[in-house]
């Protein structure tokens, strides 16, 4: 006995084949643009041997001393006479005042320890300063 098949019916298979494509295409192009969206200020950070990291709860605020001795908060330049007043108001909405200062390892003493006074003239009660970890310490980290 024959079987018929109906050549008008409907195919009920899902083809998969362009989702796939779409995939791989739309990886590749995050994979490309992820180190190009890198944001922040180009600051060569001085090593430390501590492999201890601090825990925040909030969104850190960082202020940052760039190589020319430039003051930002977040990525926004402000005068390093202005700072004090800008983080006074920044922190009328914060509930803690925690700060994270990262400063090139070519600024002077100096004007790092005069940004770091005028964080603390703001009220500021937990100062981080912000190093990179050297590789001794990844070594003593890894073991």
């Amino acid at each position: 006995m024959m079987q018929q098949h109906n050549r008008d019916s409907l195919l009920s298979d899902i083809n998969v084949t362009p989702f796939v494509d779409v995939m791989l295409v739309l990886l590749i192009i995050f994979m490309v643009a992820a180190p190009m969206m890198v944001q922040g200020i180009d600051v060569s950070l001085p090593e430390t041997r501590t492999v201890q990291q601090l825990d925040t709860d909030q969104e850190p605020l960082v202020v940052v001393i760039d190589k020319s001795g430039a003051v930002h908060i977040n990525d926004m330049e402000v005068g390093a006479e202005n700072l004090g007043e800008k983080l006074e108001k920044i922190f009328e909405n914060r509930s803690s005042p925690e700060v994270f200062l990262r400063a090139d390892q070519n600024v002077s003493y100096g004007r790092v320890v005069m940004v770091m006074s005028e964080i603390k003239s703001a009220g500021v009660q937990r100062l981080g300063v912000v190093a990179q970890q050297s590789d001794d310490a990844q070594k003593i980290d890894q073991d």
